[in-house]
């Protein structure tokens, strides 16, 4: 594929992702996660089993991310964390946020920071690691 063409999908995919482009572009966020474009790798591992796409093993969404944390992106890694987190791992919780914060990942930091193990969130609701809210979240 030439320069331009690929330049065409990353148009178009960020188009998509930000919500202004209709239709589906899982097809084409595997597309450029296959060519390894970090910003699709980021977006396809978080939506590994979600939105009607099929679920994926856990361990697909963490090569993913690792994959796309490599290539300088820390949203990935921050990602992750969150992706172990949800599934009560919390040494791969703290290790991946420690790469997100490396990379610059403000949360991250600022998590890792507290490493708090109760978080406001919806999904650790779900797993019993669950807090209220506070001023500061």
């Amino acid at each position: 594929m030439d320069r331009a063409a690929e330049e065409r999908l990353r148009t178009l995919a960020e188009a998509w992702l930000q919500g202004r482009s209709p239709g589906d572009g899982m097809g084409l966020l595997r597309h450029l996660a296959l060519r390894r474009y970090p910003s699709a790798m980021t977006e396809l591992s978080r939506r590994a089993g979600q939105d009607g796409s099929p679920p994926a093993a856990p361990s697909t969404a963490k090569i993913l991310a690792y994959r796309a944390f490599r290539q300088g992106d820390p949203t990935a890694a921050y990602n992750a964390a969150m992706g172990c987190f949800n599934r009560g791992d919390l040494q791969g919780y703290r290790q991946w946020l420690g790469r997100a914060a490396r990379g610059g990942h403000e949360d991250a930091g600022r998590q890792l920071r507290r490493f708090e193990t109760r978080l406001p969130h919806g999904a650790a609701f779900d797993i019993g690691r669950g807090r209220p809210r506070r001023a500061g979240d």
